[in-house]
């Protein structure tokens, strides 16, 4: 006997509005923004600028971890001398970092 009327009573409870069901959607979505998106914008600029930077003479490490000296520099390739007349051409997205700055750019 209880029990139609407790079916009653929820049956007339508000539902949440528009904005109330979207608020966790937007929370989600600014922090993948902040945490996932913005970093990685960062760090796509901070190697897109060390890569306009680069030139003939620097020492450089690969993402394979080859530490070499830029003997010459294309649009594309990048050709490294990792020995005393031991060349390699390597595409110049694979530089990882600026040996000569010690630090590499994650």
């Amino acid at each position: 006997m209880l029990f139609p009327e407790a079916w009653a009573q929820g049956a007339a409870a508000a539902q949440p509005s528009l904005i109330e069901q979207g608020f966790p959607f937007v929370l989600i979505l600014g922090v993948f923004f902040f945490l996932i998106i913005r970093p990685a914008q960062k760090r796509a600029k901070t190697q897109a600028s060390m890569m306009a930077a680069l030139k003939r003479g620097d020492s450089v490490i690969t993402s394979g971890g080859i530490l070499g000296k830029i003997e010459g520099i294309t649009e594309q390739f990048i050709t490294l001398e990792i020995a005393d007349g031991v060349r390699i051409r390597i595409l110049k997205n694979q530089i990882a970092s600026n040996a000569e700055l010690g630090v590499a750019q994650k």
